[in-house]
């Protein structure tokens, strides 16, 4: 499963829902007609932009009282259910636990989280014994990575 999105509050009394995305763009969402929420779905009616990403209806929530209840609760849908990849492209989901390893071959670690700042993704590496250094995603740092590791340049390496 991979989140899409998380609600991070009600949005008037109607049962609307504040959206963090975890996409470009909130009319992505709309290529899913349900979400698992925790232990139930929803069944999306619309979706806007809005303050912090978007705003959102669901068939299920009726009034305020609902939709706060759902502060934060992750939207998410299957992996198989997402759109194919161009060449170059990533789903953060997809890199999150792969295994790091310099150019030179030497075993780094892991991908712990994938960040973005707003300069571009930087992934978080975690060691053995748990210290960590940050990278970003780009193709100097990154030359390569595939379903089974993530290849780091030796001069990004801390």
């Amino acid at each position: 499963m991979v989140t899409l999105a998380a609600v991070i509050g009600a949005h008037g009394v109607s049962g609307e829902v504040r959206l963090k995305l975890f996409t470009d763009d909130a009319d992505n969402l709309r290529a899913y007609p349900a979400f698992e929420a925790g232990d139930r779905r929803l069944s999306l009616k619309t979706v806007r932009p809005g303050p912090n990403g978007a705003v959102a209806r669901f068939a299920e929530i009726g009034d305020r009282t609902a939709a706060e209840a759902l502060r934060g609760t992750a939207l998410r849908v299957p992996r198989a259910d997402l759109p194919p990849l161009a060449p170059g492209e990533y789903y953060h989901a997809d890199l999150i636990g792969l295994a790091c390893v310099a150019t030179d071959g030497e075993a780094l670690g892991h991908v712990v989280a994938v960040e973005n700042f707003g300069a571009g993704d930087v992934i978080e590496v975690e060691r053995p014994g748990g210290k960590r250094f940050m990278v970003p995603m780009s193709a100097d740092a990154v030359p390569t990575w595939d379903e089974t590791r993530l290849t780091v340049e030796r001069g990004f390496i801390v």
